[in-house]
């Protein structure tokens, strides 16, 4: 059974019970066996919370604000028939220089979670960063661009107890978009993801694209003892390392091998002004280091 209660009684428990106990948004839906979106759906009201949940976690003094109990599928059954529910609509961009930016952005720090269902299920996207290398970034680059390029709303938080902020959106229609463009839900390293061919075969889109994962995978840095600076790239999907190296090299930027299992460099001065000419970066933390650098794109 779901239970309905009383507008912002729902939201109320679940903070109370979570302070109380000094529980981590992670640590308590370990607690109650559900996965962290779901238990950020019952706390923001988008969803009714279990009868089994409502009783773990009440103390007894939240019963007067149930309205009514209603069965699982109370959503989808209306009249013998399956409700296809309500789903936000956004917008369809065309494929652009910015959306490859954005993909490059999730290739890097994002994710897309996608889990079926209470009515909808849970389907949504969040890129995550340092809040004090990162901030200003996220806040006034990566969130407006995803507001301009799909008309949705976009939230910004921190984790507790962390340095960690995120950007969040939920939309079943942003995931089956990202979808059909290449990215798959979950764990992006197991997922084998990569660059996909719509971005490949262009190759102003491959730069963009390339920026979106420099600026969130990326770093710039002079080297100790020398007089001489180098552009790192680390993940640890060795399909994408493989990819970003293809790609460099077809914008023709020749950096080193791929080393570490983690790692490509660029090092040579002609190459890191080819880079920062032909691809750059939007991410202050980046911008404000080569702005010292002796060296002109």
């Amino acid at each position: 059974m779901r239970l309905l209660l009383k507008r912002g009684k729902q939201r109320e428990l679940i903070k109370k019970f979570r302070e109380k106990n000094n529980l981590t948004w992670n640590q308590f839906s370990k607690r109650l066996k559900i996965r962290f979106p779901r238990l950020k759906e019952y706390y923001y009201e988008n969803a009714l919370i279990p009868e089994n949940i409502f009783k773990e976690i009440d103390d007894k003094t939240y019963s007067e604000y149930i309205i009514e109990k209603r069965e699982e599928n109370w959503g989808r059954i209306k009249g013998g028939k399956i409700s296809p529910g309500k789903t936000k609509k956004i917008k369809i961009p065309k494929e652009s220089k910015k959306l490859a930016e954005f993909y490059g952005i999730m290739l890097g720090d994002g994710n897309l979670t996608k889990i079926k269902g209470y009515k909808l299920g849970t389907y949504s996207i969040r890129i995550v960063g340092d809040i004090h290398k990162d901030k200003e970034y996220l806040l006034n680059f990566v969130k407006p661009l995803i507001e301009n390029l799909f008309e949705i709303k976009v939230r910004n938080s921190k984790f507790r107890g962390s340095n960690g902020m995120f950007l969040e959106a939920y939309s079943r229609e942003l995931v089956k978009f990202l979808e059909k463009k290449g990215f798959k839900p979950g764990n992006k390293i197991k997922n084998r993801l990569e660059i996909p061919k719509w971005i490949k075969n262009n190759r102003r889109f491959l730069a963009f694209c390339l920026r979106g994962l420099y600026d969130t995978d990326g770093s710039a840095y002079k080297l100790t003892n020398q007089n001489s600076y180098q552009i790192n790239f680390c993940n640890y999907n060795e399909v994408l390392l493989r990819d970003v190296r293809e790609a460099l090299i077809s914008l023709n930027i020749f950096p080193s091998k791929i080393t570490k299992g983690k790692e490509i460099n660029i090092t040579k001065k002609s190459e890191l002004v080819k880079y920062l000419k032909v691809i750059g970066f939007h991410n202050h933390k980046h911008l404000n280091k080569i702005k010292m650098w002796k060296i002109a794109p």
